[in-house]
């Protein structure tokens, strides 16, 4: 059996799992699009996904005759086409998940923000020393766009630190807000206008994508930081880079975006904006840590196993 790891970008997967006996593994830690892809994905049996870094559409699964099983990190993937590979005779697996590091990583970049840890940073390398003031992050107000899983953690995470949450998505309740003891926005321009730090935590969908537009960023609250961890689609990236350059959000951080990884030419990579602080880029860390890491590739290789054996888990 020919088995593909996909976009192992820190070649993690080798040292994280027991991958032999599995078959003939072949490891890729880059992503590559179009016929090039056909072509490299063709002769396999079994191709191991990590999240959304390569798409499986009904497109590309009509063209890898040979392919019998897929397997994604994760438990659920909203880049394959699953109707189209059920009709291809195709098993589709997934993973568990960790729920925690995608919050940590928002906390992170909150408080490096506010507190100008890279300016600084990068002040003092070059032989300087105190070029700005920072700003606490106690109370002021946190303003959560989706208040599902990790949203719930950031809003525990924010009264830690003494904030004050207000929280804001098409289908938020009274009753959700009331079980987290938080304010509810009427709209998401509501939000904008209240909160000193707005971070995005809601799942893509048709509906979803570019919800937070330049009428969102018109709307921030002066010296606002806004962080998306949770999907690029759900921003406007062009009315955030207006935004920016307008002081509405004050600053931004982005762990997520359109086209990923991130194209050299994408105007994100605004080399003024990065310097000054004002826009801090990470590169999709929000779930890549080595406990996760260790989980996706141990189950995607029970998966393996367990397809092998004639008994799928985790179908999705």
């Amino acid at each position: 059996m020919k088995i593909a790891v996909l976009d192992d970008y820190a070649l993690a997967s080798p040292r994280l799992a027991d991958w032999p006996e599995l078959g003939d593994v072949t490891v890729f830690q880059d992503t590559i699009t179009g016929t090039d892809l056909v072509d490299r994905l063709r002769p396999f049996d079994v191709i191991c996904l990590m999240r959304e870094r390569t798409p499986m559409g009904a497109d590309l699964i009509a063209q890898l005759p040979n392919l019998r099983l897929i397997v994604t990190s994760g438990p659920r993937n909203a880049s394959i086409d699953l109707p189209a590979a059920r009709a291809a005779g195709i098993t589709v697996c997934g993973t568990q998940s960790r729920k925690t590091t995608t919050s940590e990583l928002t906390t992170l970049m909150m408080l490096a923000l506010n507190r100008r840890l890279l300016p600084e940073v990068a002040n003092l390398s070059a032989g300087g020393w105190q070029s700005g003031l920072g700003r606490d992050v106690a109370g002021l107000t946190l303003g959560l766009i989706g208040l599902g899983n990790i949203g719930a953690q950031m809003a525990v995470i924010g009264k830690a630190l003494g904030m004050d949450i207000v929280a804001w998505s098409p289908n938020l309740t009274h009753a959700r807000c009331t079980e987290l003891d938080v304010a509810r926005a009427e709209n998401l321009t509501d939000l904008m206008a209240r909160a000193d730090v707005a971070s995005v935590h809601m799942v893509l969908s048709d509906r979803s994508k570019g919800l937070v537009d330049a009428a969102a960023f018109a709307a921030a609250k002066q010296g606002q930081v806004f962080i998306n961890t949770s999907r690029g689609p759900l921003v406007d990236t062009g009315a955030l880079l207006d935004g920016l350059l307008a002081g509405k959000p004050a600053m931004a951080g982005l762990d997520v975006f359109d086209v990923e990884p991130l194209p050299l030419d994408d105007p994100l990579r605004d080399p003024d904006l990065i310097a000054s602080g004002q826009l801090l880029l990470t590169p999709h860390l929000g779930y890549t840590t080595e406990a996760t890491f260790r989980l996706f590739y141990t189950q995607t290789v029970e998966a393996i196993r367990a397809y092998q054996a004639g008994t799928p888990i985790r179908e999705l």
